[in-house]
């Protein structure tokens, strides 16, 4: 069968980066997945939906056609999709060896605990499942508390950022991913959150990834900083609807010239930047992290913290 080149727009990166980068543009939904990277000398041609920055229009080879399957979401063995279509989950199940359940969410991500309904279309009548992301292994249970797969190369880009022997504070740690992740550099790193049940699988995981040098802590973000807690060199805030309400907490906790990773779901560029500059001259930098609905996304705040 002789296959037609598409042209599309790419940009060109280098073969050591292109496995975290086509990541990354998947994450932000930036990824042709129809077409096929192409290897050119030293780089990697990786084609994109739209026109970014540094973009060429190349010419790709399309990926042969596969069955049609409905839109989802995979968080390790789980399928969840965007539509009751019990037809269509089992073809999904059937698809890929690897799943074990599908699963249609019955509310948006709410409540105290940011847990939300499902309802099974196919499978194992389960919630639960095990995520491997970059060597390490969580047990979620998408019912009972919050996890997000799409976060796992934010994760490494914080871990990328640090020097060894750090202190860290997860203030919304749910599972446990960032906090586990960044254990990897830290010296110690105290992991909170409010939902029993997400910290009672975060030490699960801690277990299971053999982090000694995590404090998890059944807390109310909004108090630690009434905790006798040493400041912290490095603090992460993944509570993208809500996070920047607790940024007078977080600079309490962190010392002068630390850093804090804001993380909120916003609908225009510098949304959150007066609240941060209430609170410090130092350097802030704002980028994009994923898209969420038509005009709105996730972007995270890096924060130098410079104490007046």
């Amino acid at each position: 069968m002789i296959r037609i080149p598409v042209e599309q727009w790419c940009i060109a990166v280098e073969r050591s980066d292109a496995e975290a980068t086509r990541r990354r543009l998947g994450e932000q939904g930036l990824l042709d997945r129809r077409l096929r990277p192409r290897p050119e000398g030293s780089r990697v041609l990786l084609p994109v939906l739209e026109p970014i920055q540094g973009t060429i229009r190349c010419a790709f080879e399309a990926f042969p056609e596969r069955p049609e399957l409905p839109r989802h979401e995979l968080v390790g063995g789980i399928a969840i999709m965007q539509e009751v279509d019990r037809a269509g989950a089992e073809r999904l199940l059937s698809s890929r060896p690897s799943l074990h359940t599908v699963l249609f969410p019955e509310s948006a991500v709410g409540g105290k605990f940011r847990t939300r309904r499902f309802t099974v279309l196919a499978g194992v009548p389960t919630t639960r499942t095990q995520v491997v992301e970059y060597g390490l292994r969580f047990n979620v249970d998408l019912a009972r508390a919050y996890f997000s797969a799409r976060l796992s190369t934010e994760r490494q880009r914080i871990l990328s950022l640090m020097e060894d022997g750090e202190r860290v504070l997860d203030m919304f740690a749910g599972v446990g991913p960032f906090a586990i992740t960044l254990a990897q550099r830290a010296r110690v790193v105290f992991a909170a959150d409010v939902n029993p049940a997400a910290v009672r699988l975060m030490i699960e995981n801690i277990a299971l990834n053999r982090a000694g040098n995590i404090v998890p802590m059944l807390a109310d973000a909004s108090r630690l900083d009434r905790i006798d807690l040493a400041p912290f060199d490095r603090i992460v805030m993944n509570l993208p609807l809500a996070a920047a309400r607790f940024l007078p907490v977080a600079f309490n906790l962190c010392r002068d010239g630390g850093q804090i990773h804001l993380y909120a779901l916003q609908e225009r560029e510098g949304e959150y930047l007066p609240q941060i500059r209430l609170l410090t001259a130092g350097d802030v930098r704002e980028r994009r992290v994923r898209s969420h609905s038509p005009g709105r996304w996730h972007a995270v705040y890096d924060i130098c913290v410079e104490k007046r």
